[in-house]
């Protein structure tokens, strides 16, 4: 957990209610969760603005809540489905104690878990700001038993857990997905930074989802050429939509696919150096040491 401007970030679910005092305190040992609302918000509670690193999926069956993303604001109704990815800054206040299902995972047990090219097939992950989604009653009904089958399947200790609760969130995605598609209230409101932001994350994406990776495609001044853009606004932008600097944000991207071959394949360490754009696997191990204080195969061997 980081501070600046008084403004905390969050890499798990469980760091921010222990933190923010923002809800019920629970143990979180794995990078997908999924709680009953009413179980970990049994009082009305305001959070204060604070920057998640983690996906969201909230399910609202009764009860009166609000959220904001960056500056904008968001009132939540029987039926809501809504989700938030990483890196905004956000708040919400639960007004009447709701009842439904919070989701969070991360890109990590999305590459792992999911499929390597998950953003692919679930596009919709990627956009800056989706407004809530407020379904009829057999599609909210449809995802609402989707997700108790999720929390039951969470309480098992089952040696494959998690590959059932992977095969559950890919039909939970997949109606997600639909139920965006299909609703012709569903409307992107991008200003331009959010647009600059979103491209940034979708091209970041294309590389290693394309396999191509360079130490010239790697480059925040590359990035900013695709838009046309001065580099150093380009920066100034992602820093402010995202709260981490561009050069950040890749090379947290380059650590996420870099975990992702080391734990998902057997290639050689020198081979996915090679993978991931490195001219020399010395500059790979040394890049992935200096991030997580671990060598790629200690890494792997734990």
């Amino acid at each position: 957990m980081a501070q600046k401007n008084s403004v905390r970030s969050y890499d798990k679910l469980a760091d921010l209610y222990e933190g923010e005092q923002v809800g019920n305190r629970f143990e979180q040992d794995s990078n997908f969760t999924i709680h009953r609302m009413q179980e970990v918000h049994d009082r009305p509670v305001t959070s204060p603005v604070f920057r998640a690193n983690y996906y969201s999926f909230v399910l609202v069956k009764e009860g009166k809540s609000f959220y904001t993303i960056d500056d904008r604001k968001y009132e939540t109704r029987p039926g809501t489905l809504y989700f938030t990815n990483p890196g905004h800054l956000k708040s919400f206040g639960i007004e009447e104690v709701v009842h439904g299902f919070l989701i969070t995972t991360i890109e990590q047990y999305l590459k792992k878990y999911v499929h390597q090219d998950v953003f692919k097939e679930f596009s919709f992950l990627l956009t800056e700001t989706v407004p809530p989604c407020y379904l009829d009653a057999t599609s909210f009904n449809e995802l609402h038993g989707l997700a108790e089958q999720l929390f039951g399947e969470q309480q098992k200790q089952s040696p494959l857990k998690d590959n059932i609760i992977s095969s559950l969130f890919v039909v939970f995605l997949l109606k997600v997905k639909a139920y965006l598609m299909a609703d012709t209230s569903f409307k992107i409101a991008y200003d331009r930074d959010s647009e600059i932001a979103n491209k940034f994350k979708k091209d970041l994406e294309a590389i290693f989802r394309e396999g191509k990776p360079s130490p010239q495609n790697l480059q925040v001044a590359f990035f900013a050429e695709q838009q046309g853009l001065n580099a150093s606004y380009f920066s100034t932008v992602i820093k402010v939509k995202t709260g981490k600097s561009a050069n950040k944000y890749i090379q947290e991207k380059l650590l996420v696919e870099a975990k992702a071959l080391l734990t998902g394949s057997i290639l050689p360490i020198k081979a996915i150096a090679y993978r991931l754009g490195y001219t020399e696997p010395t500059h790979f191990s040394k890049f992935f040491k200096r991030m997580t204080g671990k060598s790629p195969n200690q890494f792997r061997k734990s």
